[in-house]
């Protein structure tokens, strides 16, 4: 019964303590539920300043929401330092011995690093600088491309792991901000070539017992295959009674003499060779402003790679032809375009041949260059002149030093190429065309049949084509 006596004196305590209480602090409980977070007082600071808040209490405890937008310590016990680190709203709470206040920590990004050095560099310019996530904004209005193009680098090169988006505003209003870019690659190649050479050779039953051949091995020259012979003793000097030999050819050349009578005859390589190549591309291709495109004319060869201790043989496809790569940005009627343009051709005689298949090299002639323009220039942005001269000569030391014969044991070949290469680019502001701008393809109706029973013509309810010109009938 004692047991009970006193737990029931300790429930009527604390129902009266809670009456108390109640009765005792009407308006903060109401306060509360009327008023909500807004009526907490505010604190503003910017993003790396501080600040003391004093307090009429002795501060027991505090707490605020996010330590990454502001952080707070007690250095007295009445006063909290107060720190700045991130823009952001957060909350901070101060408990007493017998008071508890919430206050609104709001910190503002302040003028960045950035912004004081754009106000610096472009006085009376209306320049913004805000931050979000990984991305630098820049808003507001420049007063000539130039100082648009050049806040861009500026945002770039401060902030070189982030993102700068470039919303200057320029006189005149918004334009197009999508790019074609125009570019003709104009190449020519001449070549020349000259070889002399020759080659004396006997037949394969000799000359009075004797065979020769005389080769500097420039060019293919015949030989002797199958040869047998017998003579009418075995002492030297004995006379050949038989003889017989087939030739073999690797090539003729271009002249070819053999005399049946004197068992003796002569190949003769001279040639003279001219070649004249010219090339000419003109892609046309469209980016958005900021984001790059790309263009491929051409095609894909194979390449066997060997990898791998149990050489295993893969096969990897390798680009060659015309390919464009550019970025454009636009402010205004300026275009800056960073510009990769390319032109590789199969280069078969300085290929490689593995496990008995030819794998051709690739010629490549490459540019890459930033430029600045203005709507229908143009420019060139790549001039390649390459000249090449090689002479190969061929002797038989000794007899190709005598005079008028000697040229009988000297071949040579001389060969000579010129390639010039120019590269015009030209950036157009476009825009979508309007359904009534479309312009017919360049087609012979009669070479297709004749047009009825589509799917689309039969649907109801409007369904179709919308808003567009009509087809050719």
């Amino acid at each position: 019964m004692r047991m009970r006596a006193v737990v029931q004196k300790r429930l009527a305590t604390i129902v009266v303590l809670t009456l108390v209480t109640g009765m005792g602090s009407p308006a903060l409980v109401i306060g509360a539920q009327q008023a909500g977070p807004a009526a907490f007082p505010k604190i503003t600071l910017t993003a790396g300043r501080s600040t003391v808040l004093p307090t009429d209490f002795d501060i027991t405890r505090i707490a605020v929401t996010d330590p990454a937008v502001a952080d707070a310590v007690v250095v007295q016990p009445r006063e909290v330092l107060i720190d700045g680190k991130a823009p952001g709203t957060i909350s901070l709470i101060v408990w007493g011995g017998t008071e508890r206040r919430q206050y609104d920590i709001v910190v503002d990004p302040g003028i960045s690093t950035l912004q004081q050095r754009l106000q610096a560099l472009f006085p009376g310019e209306d320049i913004s600088v805000s931050t979000n996530g990984d991305a630098v904004i820049l808003s507001g209005r420049a007063s000539s491309n130039a100082v648009s193009l050049r806040s861009g680098e500026i945002a770039a090169a401060t902030a070189p792991k982030s993102k700068v988006i470039n919303l200057l505003q320029l006189p005149g209003g918004a334009g197009s901000q999508q790019v074609m870019l125009q570019v003709r690659f104009a190449e020519v190649s001449r070549r020349a070539l000259m070889e002399l050479g020759v080659s004396l050779f006997t037949s394969p039953t000799g000359i009075k017992n004797t065979l020769g051949r005389t080769t500097t091995e420039q060019f293919a020259a015949p030989g002797f295959d199958g040869l047998e012979s017998s003579k009418a003793s075995s002492d030297i000097g004995a006379d050949v009674t038989s003889a017989k030999g087939e030739f073999t050819f690797g090539d003729f050349l271009n002249i070819f003499l053999f005399s049946q009578k004197y068992d003796v005859g002569a190949m003769i390589r001279a040639l003279r060779g001219r070649g004249l190549f010219q090339s000419l591309a003109e892609p046309n291709l469209i980016a958005y402003n900021g984001q790059e495109a790309s263009f491929l004319a051409g095609g894909e060869i194979p390449i066997p790679v060997v990898s791998g201790i149990s050489n295993a043989v893969s096969i990897e496809y390798k680009e060659y032809g015309v390919r464009l790569n550019f970025t454009p940005t636009v402010a205004g009627d300026t275009i800056r375009l960073r510009v990769r343009p390319e032109v590789s051709t199969l280069d078969f005689p300085n290929g490689i041949v593995l496990s008995g298949f030819r794998i051709p090299a690739l010629a490549t002639r490459r540019a890459e260059t930033d430029v600045e323009l203005r709507d229908g220039q143009s420019f060139a942005i790549a001039g390649l002149l390459n000249n090449l001269s090689q002479d190969d000569v061929q002797e038989v030391p000794g007899l190709a030093r005598i005079p008028i014969i000697g040229h009988l044991f000297r071949s040579k070949a001389e060969r000579a190429e010129q390639t010039e290469l120019l590269v015009l680019i030209t950036p157009i502001l476009v825009r979508p065309l309007n359904p009534d701008e479309v312009p017919p393809l360049p087609t012979l109706q009669r070479r297709f049949l004749p047009r009825g029973g589509d799917l689309g013509e039969a649907l109801e309810g409007g369904g179709g084509q919308i808003d567009a010109p009509e087809l050719a009938k």
